[in-house]
């Protein structure tokens, strides 16, 4: 389960990361007795990414400004959920921005650090000076100082950024984590440090053994869907949220990149860009409320989605589906990706995109659908790319058999996975 921002501050607190005054508000009359000096920036506290886009974060230098601009978060939906809380904290002027993380790597079965001197929002930026250290032998501050230089850092900042790195990854093994994000890491003038915004995962089995992560879960009530006073409307009425881009289609690729997780999304992209492949676009599944997963079978549905936006990417020759999870998740993912793939690329691959159009819609939500058919038509009409696909815990054998009957590459290993999705990019 993800941990809202206020929470996964409360853990870098108790380990030394410094953050900044805060103060959790319920109601936006609570303004009225705030206990931080103005100006301040009032986010909300939601799992959903996306926030300062959607309008969740806003920035306020006076009591009336702040309970309006309260009142607005309260009741702004981000990705259909909506804040019990409101983060109210004080402003800070950072004139750098890093990104840090630690998240395992489930085929590795090791931790990983990435790290970046451009975090923030410009996820293009970001990625692009992504640094990347596998943490392959028991952790040391080495690990953690090759990363900062990695990263291009001088001076003072090598050993205080490695200092915030290793407090992470301590963090990230002590509590049995599957993600540690600050992102981004302010840097003052001075060259001081600040984790201006958090984000941790936590191991859902592993919750029990963390009597403090369990109590920080359950100490406030968890954001609810949409406000109390709203009457409850049928689930037939409630819309998928269609799958997420994490950055504009590159016209000069060929790949694309199909993952369950941003952080997942980030590291396939680095690993493709380190070996000089060109990526074009990458989709993100399963992140309605950031990562975890959606019910009732409807991440199948967004799963379809997404392959119907891939294939309409122009000069596309293959698209990597890189997916991690538990047994019971990757045994859901490989069948919904069996059951929408078969009619795009099983023996009936060779039918004419006139005969291909009605199945290949048949999983699309009714809005998708609608902005389907108000297309031209032309990328259908382009030659279908190949489809690699890594399962990250391992396929079970109902899937293997039925993935293995279509022409696709299926592997479990990511050096496999990238290896072949180059050969087919590079492929004349």
């Amino acid at each position: 389960m993800d941990l809202l921002e206020y929470q996964a501050k409360e853990l870098f607190h108790q380990i030394g990361i410094p953050i900044l005054p805060s103060q959790t508000i319920a109601d936006p009359s609570e303004l009225k007795r705030l206990q931080i000096r103005y100006p301040v920036v009032l986010k909300s506290q939601v799992r959903a990414g996306g926030r300062g886009r959607a309008g969740g974060i806003r920035f306020v230098e006076n009591t009336i400004d702040a309970i309006a601009a309260a009142r607005t978060i309260f009741n702004l939906p981000i990705m259909g959920e909506y804040p019990e809380f409101i983060l109210a904290e004080a402003r800070y002027d950072a004139q750098q921005e890093f990104f840090l993380a630690v998240l395992l790597d489930y085929q590795l079965k090791r931790p990983v650090l990435l790290g970046s001197t451009r975090g923030g929002i410009d996820l293009d930026t970001l990625l692009e000076h992504m640094q990347k250290v596998v943490i392959d032998e028991d952790f040391s501050p080495f690990y953690a100082r090759r990363l900062a230089i990695k990263m291009g850092l001088r001076g003072a900042l090598i050993q205080s950024v490695s200092a915030i790195i290793e407090k992470i990854y301590h963090l990230f093994s002590e509590k049995d984590l599957d993600l540690v994000e600050i992102n981004p890491l302010g840097v003052s003038a001075d060259g001081e440090l600040m984790a201006l915004d958090g984000k941790i995962t936590v191991n859902d089995s592993a919750i029990k053994r963390h009597l403090d992560i369990e109590r920080l879960t359950v100490s406030k009530k968890q954001p609810s869907q949409k406000p109390s006073s709203e009457l409850e409307a049928p689930s037939s009425a409630i819309e998928i949220p269609e799958p997420r881009w994490l950055d504009r289609i590159d016209e000069k690729g060929n790949i694309g990149i199909l993952s369950n997780s941003l952080g997942l999304a980030m590291a396939t992209w680095d690993l493709i860009v380190q070996d000089k492949g060109k990526p074009a676009c990458c989709l993100i599944v399963g992140e309605a409320t950031n990562g975890k997963w959606l019910p009732d079978g409807t991440l199948t549905q967004q799963l379809g989605e997404a392959i119907e936006l891939a294939l309409e990417v122009k000069g596309l020759k293959v698209v990597l589906v890189n997916l991690l999870g538990s047994v019971e998740a990757i045994e859901m993912l490989g069948q919904a990706l069996a059951d929408y793939l078969q009619p795009h690329i099983g023996q009936t691959a060779e039918r004419t995109s006139e005969e291909r159009a009605p199945r290949a819609t048949s999983a699309v939500s009714p809005r998708r659908l609608r902005n389907l058919q108000s297309r031209s038509g032309k990328s259908q009409a382009n030659e279908p790319p190949q489809f690699v696909i890594r399962l990250g815990a391992g396929e079970s054998e109902s899937v293997k058999e039925r993935l293995t009957t279509m022409p696709v590459f299926l592997t479990d290993d990511l050096d496999d996975a990238i290896a072949q999705t180059l050969s087919i990019a590079k492929s004349k």
